[in-house]
């Protein structure tokens, strides 16, 4: 009786762990597909991407954190403070320390405010600390292949991330990043990667992951590349003299990019309070605050900002946080 229950122990623990052992792609028709094209394209080892889908695992976590219904959006008071805080700061003032010099080669070389790439390295990533744990083999496998709402946008993300491992001589089973894929210090899609990462310490290989100088130097490039204007303002705070519309504001990713001019937003009562030309374009947001708002006219530069990140908030946070980095550094 004793031996018979053993063996029916045995036997479960082992269907319990075959059940839980994570799906791997070494079959998945849409895995070889795109190592066909792959082969057929770029000139991969079949084999070798063949052996790289078979370590690729489906991650449920990862499912689950994509398909999670988006929380309601904080309100601006609450939102900041996620960002806004002396821990940031402090280490922020820690990294700068560590890369002064490199920061301020990226301000010479691409115009872009050291400040400015400081603060995106600390809203993403706590300055390198807190980068992601999955694999990006991982993520990205599971987003293009079991996440069928966005597949192609995944597959087509999987794909450069193995063209760039290829090109880097980098291992795609080791590299680590958020469960969407976006990897390293500044949290680079593998598309951002192939067209705005750098290797600005000149050592023959681009790596966000561990080396800060090459992520200074690629967050500075990015900005560079999608038109940041050296010495322009980015904001400009306003008053709001009467009822203004809720059409004038940027709503979600609505109206980010200036189109209108501060003449045009002063005639509908907004004016900013930093003399601007009256035909300068901006676009204007309003925030919650705990009792009231407050309200922003963005510039060209703000614009730059939110196309890291699509958000108003998020942009104002990189603002303001560049903002008090900038001023702890001078003390």
């Amino acid at each position: 009786m004793l031996r018979r229950f053993k063996v029916v122990f045995v036997m479960a623990c082992l269907w319990t762990t075959l059940s839980c052992a994570a799906e791997n792609y070494g079959t998945n028709p849409a895995a070889l597909a795109l190592v066909d094209e792959l082969v057929q394209e770029q000139g991969f080892d079949r084999e070798e991407l063949e052996r790289v889908f078979s370590q690729a695992e489906r991650q449920e976590s990862i499912l689950k954190a994509i398909a999670r219904p988006a929380e309601k959006t904080k309100a601006w008071y609450e939102y900041r403070e996620i960002f806004l805080n002396a821990k940031r700061e402090d280490e922020g003032v820690e990294f700068y320390a560590l890369h002064r010099d490199t920061l301020a080669r990226a301000e010479r070389e691409f115009g872009v405010p050291s400040e400015i790439i400081l603060a995106i390295l600390g809203v993403e990533t706590y300055y390198g600390r807190i980068a992601g744990s999955y694999r990006v083999i991982d993520a990205l496998s599971t987003l293009a292949f079991d996440y069928p709402r966005r597949s192609p946008f995944f597959t087509k993300e999987l794909k450069n991330f193995l063209v760039l491992t290829k090109q880097q001589g980098f291992d795609p089973l080791s590299l680590k990043g958020s469960y969407a894929g976006a990897m390293g210090y500044g949290q680079f899609m593998p598309s951002s990667y192939l067209s705005y990462a750098v290797d600005f310490d000149g050592d023959g290989v681009i790596d966000i992951w561990n080396n800060p100088v090459d992520a200074i130097g690629s967050v500075a490039n990015y900005f560079k590349r999608h038109g940041w204007k050296t010495g322009g303002m980015v904001v400009s705070a306003a008053d709001a003299n009467k009822d203004v519309a809720d059409e004038w504001f940027v709503s979600g990713r609505k109206g980010l990019k200036p189109e209108h001019s501060v003449a045009q937003f002063a005639a509908q009562g907004l004016v900013a309070r930093e003399v601007l030309a009256p035909e300068t374009l901006a676009a204007a947001m309003k925030f919650e605050l705990q009792d009231g708002y407050e309200y922003w006219l963005g510039l060209h530069n703000f614009y730059v900002i939110t196309r890291y990140n699509h958000s108003a908030m998020y942009a104002m946070c990189v603002y303001q946080l560049s903002q008090r980095l900038a001023a702890r550094v001078a003390q």
